[in-house]
């Protein structure tokens, strides 16, 4: 899932691996430091971000930056 953000997110994703389901993410557009402008993401965008760093350790791995 990513979004629309100004250029300096669009080069590299902060992806949060399933821990339980291989193949199954959660991607957001971020800057090479791993920030992410969080007051552009969409509502439903915003939440899924919350709920993946809530649940590092438990359903998700702790989130990798990776280029796009």
């Amino acid at each position: 899932m990513t979004t629309a953000h100004p250029a300096r997110y669009s080069s590299f994703e902060l992806r949060f691996r399933s821990l339980f389901h291989e193949g199954r993410a959660l991607a957001f557009d971020c800057d090479a430091d791993g920030a992410i402008d969080i007051d552009h993401l969409s509502e439903r965008a915003r939440l899924s971000y919350l709920y993946a760093r809530a649940l590092i350790g438990r359903e998700y791995a702790y989130p990798e930056v990776r280029p796009v």
